[in-house]
């Protein structure tokens, strides 16, 4: 079907893997929220899931469970659920230490997954927006921008990095070879509302998580990050369908440099916890030490904006997770 008879005016049918993690419900709800057509798909049963080989009990389903690392899997769900202009490629294994614990899973997912899209993307021909990741840029000592990973050569630090700089270079080889049109996005610690608790979250979701419950939490000494919160991020990702450039990639994070030590000052503050749950330590072996992201390419096309500083979007998730968790 040509993508021109795929939607009716000003709505598309989307598809966003990986859509129970937070970026990609948070993405879902958004994109939805403007009007398209959007099915997801994700490792668990759901109750608005389809039901391959017995009858669908919901009109209209818009849930498959799907393991992108199982091509058939993936397949079906476009099959059955498609066709569609737009596949948001979020599921993947997360985070540095999670690729270390589960490192079989990490390559699985996150390198023959992708691999699965791309075929996909090349037989439908979706346009597809893949999520890479901050990690990419290594060690780079000055600021990260887009064009840093064409000109240098850049040492990944760590399994996750490395799974992800292999899917962007998986999806250059594509649109090279099969002219598919692909966007890469990088995104810079992520976190708010929706972010639900576990050990390999981003630091803010992990130190907040802490300091309601009273359990101690270490601090290494000499890193600074910038941090964006999830609303923000997710509008932005929801405008690259309004303005698709085939072939960019774009960083989207903060704007304000913080040093770990000030953003658990920060969750001290808006928690009320103890100082004494503070543990400070030396520098974390093959972690980034600062990362300063050029954000003016998403910015210019994306309208990327951040809406909230650190300390009021930190706030703002504590009384979102003192409600979920039921803490007083």
């Amino acid at each position: 079907m040509p993508k021109s008879m795929r939607a009716g005016a000003g709505e598309m049918r989307i598809l966003v893997t990986g859509g129970m993690g937070t970026v990609g419900a948070g993405l879902i709800a958004e994109l939805r929220g403007r009007g398209h057509h959007v099915v997801s798909c994700d490792l668990h049963h759901q109750p608005d899931e389809v039901g391959f080989s017995l009858r669908t009990d919901v009109e209209v389903p818009l849930y498959a469970r799907c393991d992108v690392g199982e091509f058939r899997q993936i397949e079906r769900v476009i099959e059955r659920c498609g066709p569609f202009d737009y596949v948001y490629h979020c599921a993947a294994e997360f985070g540095r230490w999670n690729g270390e614990d589960f490192y079989e899973s990490l390559w699985r997912t996150n390198a023959v997954g992708t691999k699965n899209m791309i075929r996909l993307q090349i037989a439908d021909g979706f346009r597809l927006i893949h999520f890479s990741s901050s990690e990419v840029y290594g060690d780079w000592p000055d600021l990260m921008v887009e064009t840093v990973m064409e000109e240098y050569e850049i040492k990944q630090l760590n399994d996750y990095a490395m799974t992800k700089w292999v899917n962007e270079m998986q999806i250059r080889n594509a649109t090279a070879q099969y002219g598919t049109e692909s966007v890469v996005v990088r995104l810079f610690n992520t976190y708010g509302p929706g972010e639900y608790y576990s050990p390999y979250r981003s630091v803010n979701c992990r130190f907040l998580y802490c300091a309601l419950n009273e359990l101690p939490w270490s601090v290494f000494r000499g890193h600074s990050r910038t941090s964006t919160y999830l609303v923000d991020t997710v509008r932005t990702l929801a405008n690259i369908a309004n303005n698709f450039k085939p072939g960019e990639t774009y960083n989207i994070g903060g704007v304000d440099v913080h040093s770990i030590e000030e953003l658990s000052d920060i969750v001290l503050k808006v928690s009320g916890a103890s100082p004494s749950l503070v543990e400070h330590r030396d520098s974390e072996i093959l972690t980034t030490l600062v990362k300063r992201v050029d954000i003016s390419k998403s910015v210019r096309d994306l309208d990327h904006k951040n809406s909230y500083g650190l300390e009021e979007g930190m706030r703002l998730t504590a009384n979102w997770m003192r409600r979920v968790y039921g803490l007083v």
